[in-house]
């Protein structure tokens, strides 16, 4: 019998896929410690979003990766159980856990050496090394459906469960499979002592469908499963329990935790937040995170009352295998948690300097080595030249305004789009979108050479090509509306499009719509939209009348990802991934060459604030100063590209991506400039050995992506 009825939705209300929760007043402050010390000593040494980082962290060669990860977190269990370093408010009487808050890999180059024919899950074998006592779901997960997970939570070491309260895999065979040989539960319980048990609690975001691929996965609310999981520990007499939850962002886990009793400690995945306190050593280029609601760094813990006003703290540890974070619990006799110690913080994975661990060798050996090798070469096969550098950063970047790299992916789903229309029987589209969240370099890629690596590291995602067709216009002005929705915060759901260009005026009312694509309040937001052929599609924010329009974009747009209010339309996918799309559009419809002509840094003006879109090019592109008076043929000056809200985001929202908020500076100069996350792997002679072998590395999959689709963003 399936455990859990479909999702009651109490906790995806609108605004809480929008707008982060505000901590109270006595969030902040944490517990005294007792006189006396503690009975029990409890260290919870965690790691959440490892994403496939296997290598390093991509910032830094000399810091993270999979291998000096797993030497660390070992090594630290030791110390621990031993007392190594205790605080005098600790106990003798002490116990160690390890877990895990999901995202354990994510697709892309270094997951791509896990997909060819005969290799290893890499990604498994890491995570078994690092010995974890409970692993939490994740969405990047299902990013290539269901039975990729199930293969992913096979290959891991057979004793570690994999826990969510609030969802029910009855209807994926194979995850139902692994959920009756124990492998999947809403919870476990380990035995650190001999009379001492912890609870481990997990719990998944609910509007999982929005981002990922889980197909027959059915997730419910948070609180209700959860507390029914606490509740039934503490009947079993289980009084030490700790919650790992995958729900996009830390201030998420703050609004579960105050509606929740009996939980001791949280530990969140999926925001990516630094958490440290001043004698903390960071990673070089980690800043510690603000909290969206307070706008204070976020020290560790942070502190929130439950609902019986009990101190809770929650914590989190970066990503990309950058960090262990170690919570150092102490409990009263009565089981009751009791302060938590100062040894507490995140301690770096270094190779360098005091700190540094060396990689495990195992590890090495397994998985280190091989995956580098993949990845090397793919970064030895060029595929294009192009003579500017390609902006793929997230904030400000594809997440928040029209890019380069944004029009150059946008470009590529409508060229493949008609390129193959005939053959797959669908209508040419008119219109490309390519939502900002599937666009995950994050970084600007320099003028010069193009590599097969590079187009993994900006597409990463198993999503396919779709056409859409016959979408009435006032349904296209909703989709622009949802593009433009989150401005000027950042959000997975910008859109970068081709085709088309738009004006929208962010001081107008946004678009509020459901997990389902209903639009429940109209955007007013877009006031000017006209099809490259001259067609106009909206004047002065209304609908011109006029035939339906056909739409390419990614299958995960189609299906309703990132709340784009497709609302179960036909599509049809059109024999290629969005990955593959950008590869041929660049090596064959542009000849191997991207030109600052067409791809101008800071993007041509498809998407500008104001009244009056740009002027198409030629009725097709750029604008029609004939004159060269600064001003489009009807008079109207052309608004520029890059015109954008003064006023930065100050906060980031759990919907629609995976959250993140990397603590950079909102200056474009901030970015990282490199070829893709993983250059500091790539030889600095790039060989152009041609376009071929990344073709040839798609048809060596080890499984078919047709299913897939999902983006976090």
């Amino acid at each position: 019998m399936s455990r859990l009825v479909r999702a009651s939705g109490a906790l995806i209300l609108t605004s809480a896929l929008v707008v982060p929760f505000a901590p109270t007043a006595s969030a902040s402050a944490p517990m005294d410690t007792p006189d006396g010390g503690a009975a029990f000593t409890l260290t919870v040494l965690h790691g959440n979003d490892p994403e496939s980082a296997l290598l390093h962290a991509s910032a830094d060669p000399e810091f993270g990766g999979a291998a000096r990860y797993a030497t660390l977190i070992n090594q630290l269990r030791d110390e621990e159980a031993a007392g190594t370093g205790a605080g005098d408010d600790e106990s003798d009487s002490r116990g160690v856990v390890a877990v895990n808050s999901g995202d354990m890999y994510l697709p892309g180059p270094e997951l791509s050496a896990s997909l060819e024919d005969g290799a290893p899950f890499y990604d498994a074998i890491a995570t078994s090394y690092a010995g974890y006592d409970a692993i939490s779901m994740g969405n990047h997960e299902f990013d290539f459906g269901p039975e990729l997970y199930a293969e992913f939570i096979s290959a891991v070491t057979e004793d570690v469960p994999f826990v969510a309260a609030n969802v029910d895999v009855s209807g994926e065979p194979e995850l139902a499979a692994l959920e009756a040989a124990g492998r999947i539960a809403p919870s476990t319980v380990v035995d650190v002592e001999d009379d001492v048990r912890v609870g481990i609690v997990g719990a998944l975001y609910p509007a999982l469908a929005t981002i990922s691929s889980p197909r027959n996965v059915v997730l419910d609310e948070v609180v209700g499963p959860v507390q029914a999981e606490v509740d039934r520990l503490a009947a079993d007499g289980v009084d030490k329990i700790i919650m790992i939850s995958h729900l996009q962002n830390i201030t998420y886990e703050e609004r579960v935790a105050r509606e929740l009793t009996g939980v001791d400690a949280v530990v969140s995945g999926g925001g990516h937040e630094v958490m440290a306190n001043p004698e903390d050593a960071l990673v070089p280029g980690d800043e510690v995170t603000v909290h969206p609601g307070t706008g204070a760094p976020l020290s560790y813990p942070l502190w929130v009352d439950d609902a019986e006003g009990a101190e809770v703290p929650i914590v989190t540890a970066g990503s990309d295998y950058k960090y262990v974070g170690r919570l150092v619990l102490n409990f009263d006799a009565n089981g009751d948690l009791a302060s938590v110690g100062d040894r507490s913080g995140p301690v770096r994975v270094s190779g360098t300097g005091d700190d540094a661990v060396e990689p495990h060798p195992e590890v090495e050996a397994q998985v280190t080595k091989p995956v580098a090798d993949y990845v090397k070469e793919l970064g030895n096969t060029e595929i294009a030249q192009s003579e500017v550098a390609l902006d793929g950063g997230r904030d400000p970047g594809v997440r928040t305004q029209e890019t380069n790299l944004g029009n150059l992916m946008a470009d590529s789903l409508l060229d493949a789009g008609k390129r193959n229309a005939e053959d797959y029987g669908v209508a040419e589209p008119q219109i490309g979108i390519q939502n900002g969240g599937g666009i995950r370099n994050d970084s600007v890629i320099p003028a010069g050479p193009l590599s097969a690596l590079d187009t993994y590291s900006i597409a990463p995602f198993a999503n396919q090509v779709a056409v859409v067709p016959g979408i009435a216009r006032s349904q296209v002005k909703e989709l622009l509306e949802r593009g433009v929705a989150a401005t000027p915060a950042a959000d997975g759901g910008f859109m970068q499009v081709a085709g088309v260009n738009f004006a929208y005026d962010p001081e107008r009312t946004a678009q509020v719509v459901t997990e389902d694509g209903e639009v429940t309040t109209p955007g007013e937001r877009v006031r000017h939209a006209i099809l490259h052929d001259g067609t106009v599609l909206v004047e002065d924010g209304e609908v011109v009348d006029g035939d339906a329009i056909t739409i390419a974009t990614n299958d995960f747009s189609a299906r309703g990802g990132d709340m784009y209010p497709f609302r179960d339309a036909d599509f049809t996918v059109v024999g290629t991934t969005y990955q593959g799309a950008l590869e041929h559009f660049v090596t064959e419809t542009l000849s191997g060459r991207i030109t600052a002509a067409d791809y101008p840094e800071g993007g041509s003006g498809r998407i500008v604030i104001g009244e009056k879109a740009t002027t198409p090019p030629g009725n097709g592109g750029g604008d029609d100063d004939d004159d060269g008076d600064g001003d489009d043929d009807n008079g109207d000056a052309t608004p520029g590209p890059t015109d954008k809200p003064t006023d930065a985001p100050d906060d980031k929202k759990p919907g629609g991506s995976d959250g993140k908020d990397d603590g950079r500076d909102d200056k474009a100069g901030s970015l990282p400039v490199t070829g893709g996350a993983l250059a500091g792997l790539i030889i600095a002679a790039v060989v152009a050995t041609g376009a071929g072998g990344s073709a040839l590395y798609l048809s060596r999959k080890r499984k078919p992506t047709t299913d897939a689709g999902g983006l976090d963003g």
